[in-house]
């Protein structure tokens, strides 16, 4: 089943991952800066089919959201890891995933997807339902991480925590009456951060079946930080981390 991804850093990413899969590009006719060329020279060595096009037809494909004078037809999807497990046995470095609960904003999925790949988060984890899903707004958000970075819809996911706890990989919720401050805390092997959706935060079912429970400590008079944003500070201690114990 085919779907659009649109967006310079989106459909670059995708030329250079998996080229393949590209069934055709629509490039806006009125755009000949060096970008755009940059682009269709990618997209020619690829052997994609090019159409040069209004931005009117852009318009109508994405249904005017911000394209910035390119849009791909996709076709099957690159060959990532079908499930987190599949990812255990990498043997490069302890596993890290993030998973998030009931995150619905397409625009911070896209945003948690682009951390992911920056602080080397091997996959994300969502359930099927009350959540945003992959698509164009996600993939242009993203700026190709959505290409590099697997996403794991998953049924239940109190049993998903469970199965990673079952297989060692430590289960960290970040929550605002966490028990612990993520700057005390040794973060150590394979672990899961797990983050909620701005304003309900992490379920009780999901609270209970984590780990431990961890706060970020907030020295201003806001309560909490949008998920995103949370993200990052998790995702950065846990690869500072990392770094650091790799250099002892």
């Amino acid at each position: 089943m085919s779907r659009l991804l649109f967006g310079f850093h989106a459909v670059q990413a995708r030329l250079r991952s998996a080229p393949d899969s590209v069934e055709e590009l629509y490039a806006e006719q009125e755009r000949r800066d060096a970008r755009m060329a940059d682009l269709l020279e990618a997209a020619h060595r690829a052997g994609v089919r090019v159409f040069r096009v209004n931005r009117q037809r852009l318009d109508g494909l994405t249904g005017r959201a911000a394209h910035q004078g390119v849009v791909a037809r996709l076709g099957d999807a690159p060959d990532l890891a079908r499930h987190w497990e599949d990812l255990l046995d990498d043997g490069t470095e302890p596993i890290l995933l993030l998973v998030l609960d009931g995150v619905q904003d397409p625009h911070n999925l896209g945003a948690c997807l682009r951390l992911a790949d920056a602080f080397g988060v091997h996959g994300v984890v969502v359930p099927k339902d009350r959540s945003a899903r992959l698509t164009a707004v996600v993939s242009k958000v993203a700026s190709g991480a959505a290409e590099s970075v697997p996403l794991f819809p998953v049924t239940n996911l109190a049993r998903a925590l469970r199965e990673m706890q079952d297989r060692e990989v430590a289960v960290l919720g970040a929550h605002e009456e966490g028990a612990e401050e993520i700057y005390d805390m040794e973060i150590e092997g394979p672990v899961a951060w797990v983050l909620g959706a701005e304003g309900q935060g992490l379920r009780r079912l999901t609270r209970e079946t984590c780990d431990r429970l961890v706060r970020i400590p907030m020295a201003g008079t806001v309560a909490s930080l949008n998920v995103a944003t949370a993200a990052a500070v998790c995702l950065f201690e846990t690869r500072r981390q990392r770094v650091a114990q790799s250099r002892m």
